[in-house]
């Protein structure tokens, strides 16, 4: 479960996230605890706390004093906007870069993608058909 060269905190930070993300874990529903997190992943306490705080800083999760950790509202669709951001940074900023220096077309990327899927139709050939 843990990956070896990432700090434990934000891969818990990102368990968390990803949680939020699928849906296991609703807006305004409790989140694990940090003792739950130490146990189930077999850490130190404070390491989840640390994953924890860092998505309470981030506006993610907040603090119902007695009660626990909740997701807060809104709080799926700005890891969404987080996520699609870092996606376009890492992902698709890179690729268009290297489409452009081998002189494909958007519309080549997306023939290259559609055929990857398995789907095998662009929006191109969709509305040629």
């Amino acid at each position: 479960m843990i990956e070896e060269g990432r700090a434990i905190f934000q891969q818990i930070a990102d368990n968390i996230a990803d949680s939020i993300i699928d849906g296991t874990l609703d807006e305004e529903t409790r989140a694990p605890s940090t003792n739950e997190l130490a146990a189930f992943y077999r850490i130190n306490p404070a390491t989840a706390a640390k994953g924890i705080n860092l998505l309470v800083d981030q506006g993610v999760l907040y603090k119902r004093r007695g009660i626990g950790m909740f997701v807060a509202a809104g709080a799926r669709t700005e890891l969404l906007r987080r996520r699609q951001a870092t996606f376009t940074d890492h992902y698709l900023e890179p690729l268009l870069g290297e489409a452009r220096r081998l002189g494909l077309t958007p519309a080549d990327v997306i023939d290259l993608i559609s055929r990857r899927t398995g789907d095998g139709t662009s929006p191109q050939s969709a509305a040629s058909d």
